[in-house]
C-alpha cells in the first residue's frame, strides 16, 4: 500500500487501509484465542496463528496447559520467538526486568496500582517513558487469577485511532501535538524519579506504525488546555466507556497470556483468595519493540 494511513493529510491510502482493518478485525474475544502447547517452545503452526491475530488487531491470547507454572522465562521466551528482545527495565520490575504483577504492601510497591487489588482505568503501558523509550510491545501471563474480579478490557489502539478520524479528523490532529498530553514528575521522598513528560497521544513511528499514549487517570495527566483536545480527550473517554463490539474483554487462567503491541486495556477490581499460593499473580513484560512482522 502506498501512502501512510496515518497521515492526515493522506485520505486515499486511509480509506484502503481503514476497509482492510474493519474487514479483519475479530467480531469477539475468541476470535484472538489460539491453543498452544507451551508458549515457551511455539510450533511454526502456533507461531504463525499469533502472528496472524497480531497483524489483523494487535493482538492476541493465547491458551496453554502450563496451568500455574511459574518463571519469568514463560513471557521471555515467547517474546523472543516474536523479535521482542529490548525490555523495559522499569521500576518496581525484577532484576530480569519482567514484572510479578501481584499485591505487594512494601515501600517501593505500595503507592503503585498494579500492585494492589484496584481497578486500573484504560491506559497503554509506558505512556509515562520518553519518546524515544515507549513500550511497543506487552505480554501478559497469567499464573494464577483472582478469586473473584481481575478482569481485563482490550482495545486496539488503531480501531480507536480509526473510529476517532472517522468522527473528526481534527481530533486525532489535536491529540497528535507534542504537547497533548503531560505526565507530570514523579517525586519521592523530595527524589525525583522522573521529570516531566510531555508528548502527543498518537504517534507515528519512524517505520511508519502507530503508536498510542494514553491514561485515563485524572491525578496523574495534564492536557493541553484547547477546546479540541478537551472535546478529543472526552470522545475516546466516551468510546471506552461505551459497549463499542470492538472493545474486548477476557480473565485470563492458568497458563493463559495476552501477546500484543501494547494495546489499550485496563483491569476490573479484584478480590484474592486466602490462600497465599493462590493469590493473583500475572507476570508483566514489557518491550522497546514491536512484534516482528506487524
Amino acid at each position: 500500500m502506498k501512502g501512510n494511513p496515518f497521515d492526515l493529510s493522506d485520505d486515499s491510502a486511509y480509506r484502503v487501509w481503514r476497509d482492510r482493518k474493519l474487514d479483519n478485525a475479530p467480531a469477539a474475544v475468541g476470535d484472538l484465542v489460539v491453543e498452544v502447547s507451551d508458549p515457551r517452545n511455539l510450533t511454526d503452526a502456533e507461531h504463525e496463528a499469533l502472528l496472524g491475530r497480531c497483524r489483523a488487531a494487535n493482538m492476541a491470547i493465547y491458551v496453554s496447559p502450563l496451568g500455574k507454572t511459574r518463571g519469568t522465562d514463560i513471557p521471555r521466551a515467547l517474546g523472543a520467538r516474536f523479535g521482542l528482545e529490548r525490555l523495559d527495565h522499569n521500576l518496581g520490575a525484577e532484576a530480569d526486568a519482567v514484572t510479578a504483577l501481584t499485591v505487594r504492601d512494601d515501600a517501593l510497591h505500595t503507592p503503585y496500582i498494579p500492585y494492589s487489588n484496584r481497578a486500573i482505568h484504560w491506559h497503554t503501558d509506558g505512556y509515562y517513558n520518553r519518546l524515544d523509550r515507549q513500550d511497543h510491545g506487552l505480554i501478559l501471563h497469567c499464573v494464577c487469577p483472582a478469586e473473584r474480579g481481575g478482569e481485563n478490557a482490550l482495545m486496539d489502539h488503531e480501531i480507536a485511532y480509526l473510529l476517532m478520524r472517522d468522527a473528526n479528523p481534527d481530533y486525532v490532529r489535536a491529540l497528535m501535538q507534542d504537547d497533548a498530553m503531560m505526565i507530570p514528575r514523579n517525586v519521592v521522598d523530595g527524589k525525583e524519579l522522573r521529570p516531566d513528560r510531555a508528548g502527543p497521544v498518537f504517534m507515528v513511528t519512524a517505520e511508519g506504525r502507530l503508536h498510542m499514549r494514553y491514561t485515563m487517570r485524572k491525578r496523574n495527566v495534564v492536557w493541553r488546555d484547547e477546546p479540541l483536545v478537551t472535546e478529543a480527550v472526552s470522545w475516546l473517554e466516551n468510546l471506552l466507556k461505551s459497549h463499542s463490539p470492538y472493545i474486548y474483554r477476557a480473565t485470563l487462567q492458568p497458563g493463559w497470556g495476552l501477546l500484543s503491541n501494547n494495546v489499550l486495556h485496563d483491569r476490573s477490581a479484584f478480590e484474592d483468595a486466602d490462600a497465599p499460593d493462590n493469590k493473583r499473580l500475572l507476570y508483566r513484560a514489557r518491550y522497546h519493540d514491536r512484534i516482528a512482522g506487524t
